[in-house]
Parts: C-alpha cells; sequence; structure tokens
C-alpha cells in the first residue's frame, strides 16, 4: 500500500485546491508526479495513450502548478492499482480534470511502463505589486497564462497574508487591508502553509488585499573609503593606520524617500539623515576606540510604521604606531 512516508505522495485531500479526484504521486516536488484518479473509491492510474497536452494543461492548473513540462509514460514508475478505464477529452480551458469529457477506451488494457506521468513547472506564482517593494502590494498569482488578483473574505485575510509572506521569503505580516475596489478570486488559507498553491480555492470573488510583510527594506550596504591611503587588507579584514582619518558610508537601494542610517560600532551609535539614499560617517584619526564592528542600519518610516534593515558586519583593525 502507498504510505506517506515511504513514497512522495501529494493529493487534493492535502491540497484543497481540487477535490478529491485526481493527484500526483511519486514526484520530485508538489507540481510532478504520476497522474491518479479516484475511482469507485479507490485510485486508479491513467494509461498515456488517453491522456494528451491539453489534459495536462488541466491537471497542472488545478494543482495551481505552472504549464506541463514533462509528460510520459512510466515516468514515476507504475501504480499499484487499476487503471482508469476512460480517455480524457480536455480542451485544456477546464478548472478540474474531472469537468473534462471522456471517451470509452478501445481497449481494457495499458501495457507496463504506460502509466503517464507528469511534470508541471513550478513558476514564481505569487507577487505583491505597487508597493515599492517586492514584500509590500496588492496580492496577485499567476494563473492560466496571466496575473490575477487574489481574494480572500475579511476574517481570513490575515493567514493568507502569513502564507503570501512566508512563499516570498519576506518575513512576517506587518498589516493586510482589504482593497474597497479590487476583487479577485477567492482563496482560504489556515495560515500555516507554505506556499499559496497548497491553500484551497473558493471559486468566488472576494475583496482584494493589500499586504505588507516585515522585511520590506533591502539590505543596505556598507563599505569603508580613506582619502589619505591609510587602510590596507589585512587577512582578517581591513585595517587603519592610526593617526588617520577614514569614512563609512552607507548606501541602500533607492526604494522609498528619506529615511535615516544608524551607524553602529563597539560602544557607541551615530545617526544621520539618508540623503540620496547614502550618508558618509567621518572618522579623523583613527585610534583604538575605533577598532571594532560596525553595521549599518537603516531605517524608514513607511506604510504608518518603523522599518529597519541591516548591512552586513565591517569589521575594523587599527594598527601601526
Amino acid at each position: 500500500s502507498l504510505t506517506v512516508s515511504s513514497k512522495k505522495l501529494i493529493e487534493c485531500s492535502t491540497n484543497s485546491f481540487s477535490p478529491e479526484s485526481v493527484r500526483l504521486v511519486d514526484g520530485a516536488g508538489f507540481c510532478s508526479g504520476r497522474v491518479e484518479v479516484k475511482s469507485n473509491q479507490s485510485w486508479a492510474s491513467v494509461c498515456e495513450a488517453d491522456f494528451d497536452r491539453q489534459d495536462a494543461e488541466v491537471v497542472c492548473g488545478e494543482f495551481g502548478c505552472g504549464a506541463p513540462a514533462a509528460l510520459q509514460g512510466g515516468l514515476y514508475g507504475e501504480g499499484e492499482g487499476q487503471t482508469w478505464d476512460k480517455e480524457f477529452q480536455c480542451k485544456g480551458n477546464e478548472s478540474l480534470l474531472l469537468d473534462c469529457d471522456t471517451s470509452d477506451r478501445e481497449n481494457n488494457t495499458c501495457l507496463p511502463g504506460n502509466a503517464v506521468g507528469l511534470t508541471c513547472s513550478e513558476p514564481d506564482d505569487v507577487r505583491l505589486v505597487g508597493g515599492g517593494s517586492r514584500c509590500a502590494g496588492g496580492v496577485e498569482r499567476y494563473d492560466q497564462g496571466e496575473w490575477r488578483t487574489v481574494g480572500a473574505s475579511d476574517w481570513n485575510q490575515g493567514d493568507v497574508a502569513a502564507v503570501v509572506c512566508r512563499q516570498l521569503g519576506c518575513g512576517s505580516t506587518v498589516s493586510v487591508l482589504p482593497e474597497n475596489t479590487n476583487r479577485g478570486n477567492g482563496v482560504y488559507c489556515s495560515g500555516s502553509e507554505s506556499s499559496l498553491r497548497e491553500c484551497r480555492r473558493t471559486y468566488d470573488l472576494r475583496p482584494g488585499l493589500t499586504v505588507i510583510c516585515s522585511d520590506l527594506l533591502v539590505q543596505p550596504d556598507i563599505f569603508l573609503t580613506d582619502p589619505m591611503g591609510g587602510v590596507f587588507r589585512g587577512h582578517q579584514g581591513p585595517e587603519m593606520f592610526r593617526g588617520y582619518n577614514f569614512t563609512i558610508t552607507c548606501s541602500t537601494q533607492p526604494q522609498y524617500p528619506g529615511g535615516s542610517f544608524l551607524l553602529t560600532f563597539t560602544g557607541s551609535n551615530r545617526t544621520q539623515p539618508a540623503v540620496n539614499h547614502s550618508a558618509a560617517f567621518l572618522f579623523p584619526a583613527a585610534d583604538d576606540s575605533h577598532q571594532g564592528n560596525y553595521i549599518c542600519v537603516y531605517e524608514s518610516y513607511v506604510f504608518s510604521h518603523n522599518f529597519s534593515s541591516e548591512s552586513e558586519l565591517l569589521s575594523l583593525a587599527i594598527t601601526g604606531n
């Protein structure tokens, strides 16, 4: 028998994008596997001769995946049960595989190695638009060849937002607001899913939502300059001769206007406003107090919240007489 622990199994009882009618088994990921359909309360594999690219397009869409990338018999092994006794005749625009027309097969045998396996592409199928950052904006997902607004009920928008921020690698949700004028295809999430593909479609129009995630700001850069040539590259990083002046410059990409930079270093902090998305901190006459670790922190007040992002650490050693 098929078990989750021994074989890769993705079916629609866990992925609620579709009813419990089709699944992809033994695949390498969420969007691949041997095609099986439910028949009389048991699962049946589909013969390669009864399944073409238009059928594959419907299955890929049913799982929220991209276009078919590979389709062949035996690609993901043989099924352990019966073989589906119909031939699918999808047009390619159906929402569910079992919405497609079928016809009786010419014979009831499917030769070994002919159980159809399917690999769908896995595009970056969720994005946030109009917020000035990849981690802020209105939620859209790529569906059936175009980007469509995602909608959710008021009470479920927080869970949907949590999944979107997680899928995009944008941290946690800072705020989520319904869009009064924009409505989209409904989706329901529990909030624990790793991607929107794992949530359930509700197939109705719901208010769109604008999501702001915590990792809104890109990572700033930090670099060291010295007009007098007092810095050199040591074994552990940059080293500065005593008595020379130097400058630590913080900069960031132009996402939002304004903001400020906090330069933190051992024993002290300094703050300057961001001018043209950068700030320069001058240190005259380097001495032992300037030795240590420096980090640029960019801070900005956007969307009625304070956001910050830290640079990599710069370690500076002071040397010489």
